[in-house]
């Protein structure tokens, strides 16, 4: 494949845009060379600006579950912004999705809408303070919840990939207020909590993690979790903006039974467009402006194109046998990249829940931060440049989980397999 299109715009890019991108991740720092330009997406395709052809395993890093342009959601976003594209005023459709969310997810009582998952984790952990009268929290080694001041310390995400310190430019004093413990560890949660239990205001997880990779919890460890923030009154937040709506229809905390004190959610709620919410127990949700004294607020906040659009999502996600084919597709991949590496000798874990995989370059199992370390960066390096060549896209660093969409069918899946067998070939070939 040629890609002088796409090598051209970033030249440009990087005269005008740090680093020629407007999110990290997206520079291929991770795995070497230049970003793709894209131009069109459709069901599991995408289409670069020189014309290449891929399997969409990124899905806009999660929120296209249904696909590349889904014509409901295409419809909805067409029909609300005819009507106008943003008031800074209540309308009725914000009111009809709050109720939907709510009776979707148990946990949540009452929500507030925003316009990304950030603004949600940011606006959670405020509140969560307001609510308890303390002032740390603590958070998960890998666990990313945005690019939020508290949160840019062992972040993963694009912070790993990068290789960068853990919290340049955020205040020493405010990052001190962050406590970490290794994912999978109740023991080290529980250190934490006898130490300063009676300080801290929550705890906030992905209930899978995403952000290192695919690590996936042990059984009884969120459950342990959530027991323990109950016994030191910490609140339990659970990041569900990757896994809502992702790995069941009432996310993570409907797959293993919890009930989160707050939720935030983004990616799959807003069908593609920009939107985030979080809400929980109606007691806490009341400290929130202006019913309560936590002030929060966003212009773009309940947008109707974006309302639309996650609406339309939502719904569709309601139909019979949506999950159990999500599972099916991330089980099929699965087993074709564990048996393609296999046949090629090429070491690999492949850590995977419902439609959220990743294939780590270590023959080690992969539990925590620090297991996802060992993986070997370059090696998943050249397996990507290898699949991107054979018309796969992936996501560009070792350190992010790929996502199946329902718009890939068995087509898609043997195209992948057939690239992942040319690309394992050639990994084992170079040793």
């Amino acid at each position: 494949m040629k890609h002088a299109q796409s090598q051209a715009l970033f030249a440009r890019a990087q005269a005008r845009i740090p680093g020629g991108v407007n999110s990290p991740v997206r520079a291929f720092r991770g795995v070497g060379g230049d970003p793709v330009f894209f131009k069109e997406g459709s069901g599991a395709w995408l289409t670069d600006v020189d014309g290449n052809r891929y399997v969409d395993l990124v899905g806009s890093w999660g929120p296209l579950i249904l696909g590349h342009a889904y014509p409901p959601i295409v419809e909805a976003i067409l029909e609300a912004a005819r009507r106008g594209t943003t008031f800074g005023a209540p309308v009725a459709a914000e009111v009809e999705f709050a109720e939907l969310l709510c009776a979707t997810v148990p946990s949540v009582e009452k929500v507030r809408l925003v316009s990304s998952g950030t603004e949600a984790t940011v606006a959670a952990i405020r509140v969560a303070r307001g609510f308890t009268g303390r002032d740390y929290i603590l958070k998960f080694e890998g666990c990313f919840h945005g690019a939020g001041d508290p949160f840019l310390v062992k972040a993963g995400s694009g912070v790993e990939t990068l290789g960068l310190p853990d919290s340049p430019g955020v205040p020493s004093a405010l990052a001190a207020l962050t406590l970490t413990a290794p994912f999978n560890d109740l023991e080290a949660v529980e250190r934490i909590f006898n130490e300063k239990g009676k300080d801290i205001a929550c705890a906030i997880i992905e209930p899978v993690v995403g952000n290192m990779g695919v690590l996936v919890p042990r059984p009884g460890y969120l459950e342990g979790l959530q027991a323990l923030c109950q016994k030191h009154g910490v609140l339990f937040v659970l990041d569900e903006v990757m896994t809502g709506f992702r790995l069941a229809r009432g996310g993570a905390q409907e797959l293993y039974g919890l009930k989160p004190d707050l939720t935030t959610m983004a990616k799959v709620v807003g069908g593609g467009m920009p939107l985030g919410a979080y809400g929980g127990r109606r007691d806490i949700m009341a400290k929130v402006a202006p019913e309560g004294p936590v002030y929060q607020s966003g212009t773009l906040s309940g947008n109707p194109v974006a309302v639309a659009a996650g609406m339309a999502c939502v719904k569709a996600l309601a139909a019979p046998g949506t999950y159990s084919r999500l599972e099916h597709l991330g089980l099929l991949l699965e087993e074709g990249f564990r048996a393609e590496a296999k046949a090629a000798g090429v070491p690999v874990t492949v850590n995977r829940v419902g439609s959220m995989l990743t294939v780590f370059f270590t023959a080690e199992p992969v539990f925590d931060y620090a297991s996802a370390k060992k993986a070997d960066t370059a090696k998943f390096g050249r397996f990507f440049h290898a699949m991107l060549q054979e018309g796969v896209y992936l996501p560009p660093s070792q350190f992010e989980a790929a996502f199946v969409s329902l718009a890939i069918g068995e087509p898609e899946v043997a195209h992948v397999l057939a690239a992942a067998r040319k690309a394992f070939r050639a990994l084992g070939d170079a040793r």
